[in-house]
């Protein structure tokens, strides 16, 4: 695609209730609840929207009039499914397939334009089909030293996952057959890379694993290109998964 595109984005703010939307209640899901004042999916609408780099914003939630207000700023909302792998769907259907689209979590409270910048520069540049955010330990203790995350040691260095995928549609039916193991894993680093194969495992188990080395067993699994973008900015990855999350969040935006 042209660099200077735009892109896409996709924003999935449907799931279930957990213990984050139940320090709301009434909201349908985490997304809708309010930190510092404005609702996680919100504040992930408002960042991408300062970004020139982005164009469509699609927002993919639950039809319920409380959720509208929060959703304002998309430019299109679709309906959820009951399943990550259905509201992708949903969020991606229609798009050009071969064409990069942005997907989004919708719980990243302190995203910002930077950091949307520097993972789709990254993503454009290097032809993959599907690159996902990832974070150095470094890089996010130093901005954010209290915000816990789920590390994996790789040979390279130690990194946490991001909330924001870059990909093309058209591997999207290769891909709803590895979503469900991926996400049922993506807080075990071990589970994790038992989904690529023994080989990989093992090198993971002894330290021997490389990002190279995942991004090429990757790209067997899916049948396409695949990369991990190491962002340089580290709001990419805080997220909130836990009530606790909260308090950290609104920590993070008052400093």
């Amino acid at each position: 695609m042209a660099l200077n595109a735009l892109l896409a984005a996709v924003v999935l703010a449907g799931g279930p209730q957990d213990e984050v939307s139940a320090l709301a209640p009434g909201v349908p899901n985490k997304a809708f609840v309010p930190i510092a004042g404005m609702t996680l999916v919100e504040r992930t609408i408002r960042a991408l929207r300062s970004s020139p780099k982005i164009g469509r914003i699609i927002a993919v939630a639950p039809r319920l009039p409380l959720a509208s207000d929060a959703l304002a700023g998309a430019d299109e909302i679709r309906d959820d499914g009951s399943t990550m792998t259905q509201s992708l769907r949903s969020g991606l259907a229609g798009l050009a397939p071969d064409v990069l689209a942005l997907v989004c979590a919708s719980d990243l409270p302190v995203l910002t334009r930077a950091a949307i910048e520097d993972f789709v520069a990254r993503a454009e540049s290097n032809g993959a089909d599907l690159t996902y955010a990832c974070v150095e330990r470094a890089v996010h203790l130093a901005r954010y030293p209290d915000v816990p995350h789920t590390w994996a040691t790789l040979r390279d260095g130690t990194y946490c996952g991001g909330g924001c995928v870059a990909l093309r549609p058209r591997v999207l039916p290769r891909l709803e057959g590895l979503l469900g193991r991926l996400g049922r894993a993506r807080k075990n680093p071990l589970r994790l890379a038992a989904i690529f194969g023994p080989a990989v495992l093992a090198r993971y188990a002894f330290g021997r694993l490389s990002i190279a080395d995942a991004e090429r067993r990757g790209s067997e699994l899916l049948g396409a290109p695949v990369r991990a973008a190491v962002c340089t900015h580290p709001e990419i990855a805080v997220n909130v998964d836990r009530a606790t999350d909260v308090i950290l969040a609104e920590r993070a935006l008052r400093t």
